[in-house]
């Protein structure tokens, strides 16, 4: 079982378009199910209309899913709190009010280059069993953030494709936030109640998430819950700057292409050609879903980033109404 978790903050890319495309391919190759869920937890960031345009850009390319309505976590938070409550009781958690500024003007040495503040250790109080429930009071401004308590070591797990992984979280980024001063679970924390209440045992995504994907293993040990799934963390897609797609790259989104006439294929077709799937020398050409399940091997995607280039977009355009 694995699954397709898009994020309604926007339209999907020609990168989100491969990792997607890669996971429902190897899924149908391997008879896995395939069922999607909407991660639209990050509500500030949550664009009108984005959820049926991401659905309807999935559907044209010739994608399906097996669960007959997507899993959509805004719509219940019962099952995140029942998992904060076990962690709280657990004394694996504590409430934590410091603001980010708060937390790097503690920190002895900032992260250099990282999204997310460190969060020292000396900063964590003393780990007790508490009634989530009892001390959370809101949502809010007056709510607060619930961290969990890293343990002091390395997480191993095995990659499918990234190979023999060993990060050490309480050096990444210390102890993580699970529940937001919102009133929600933040991502970590979603994902692994999701994955497990969907039976997900295959998790297929970029390798961004390679340090998420020990952050989780973490929360699902601390949980009790099993089996761990699988992971396979495929090399981003970048700009020619080596950055990851974004509007500084020019439009590269899918619905983009397609109301310049560009058919699915074309963009199946370039996803393939990324993945290694056409011969060598015998150039892009327009493909199926069908034919993309069939021609895709794991072992021939490449080890480095796909790097999203000029020559790319002018063969899609070329595709526009052939």
């Amino acid at each position: 079982m694995t699954r397709l978790a898009p994020s309604p903050t926007g339209a999907l890319h020609l990168g989100n378009a491969r990792t997607f495309l890669v996971t429902w391919a190897l899924a149908r190759q391997r008879g896995f199910r395939v069922v999607m869920r909407i991660e639209d937890l990050d509500s500030p960031r949550v664009k009108p209309g984005a959820v049926e345009s991401i659905l309807g850009t999935f559907r044209w390319l010739g994608m399906d899913w097996d669960n007959p309505e997507p899993l959509v976590q805004s719509r219940d938070l019962e099952p995140y709190r029942a998992a904060i409550r076990i962690l709280a009781a657990r004394g694996l958690v504590y409430p934590c009010s410091l603001t980010r500024t708060e937390i790097e003007a503690a920190a002895s040495a900032p992260q250099e280059g990282s999204h997310e503040t460190s969060y020292p250790r000396h900063l964590r109080p003393a780990l007790k069993s508490l009634d989530f429930d009892g001390v959370d009071r809101g949502t809010g401004p007056e709510g607060t953030n619930w961290r969990f308590a890293v343990p002091d070591r390395p997480v191993p797990f095995d990659d499918d494709f990234a190979g023999p992984q060993s990060p050490d979280i309480s050096r990444i980024v210390g102890d993580f936030v699970v529940w937001t001063r919102r009133g929600q679970p933040a991502y970590q924390l979603a994902v692994v109640v999701d994955d497990h209440r969907q039976g997900v045992t295959s998790v297929i995504r970029g390798d961004d998430l390679l340090d998420s994907a020990a952050r989780q293993l973490l929360l699902y040990r601390a949980l009790g819950l099993a089996p761990e799934p699988r992971h396979m963390h495929l090399p981003l897609v970048l700009g020619r700057d080596g950055k990851r797609l974004a509007k500084r790259h020019g439009d590269t989104r899918v619905e983009h292409y397609r109301s310049l006439g560009v058919p699915p294929g074309a963009v199946v077709g370039l996803v393939a050609g990324w993945c290694g799937c056409t011969e060598e020398g015998s150039g892009r050409r327009e493909m199926s879903t069908a034919e993309f399940v069939r021609a895709l091997d794991s072992s021939s995607i490449p080890r480095t980033p796909v790097v999203f280039g000029p020559e790319d977009d002018q063969w899609l355009l070329a595709q526009a109404g052939s």
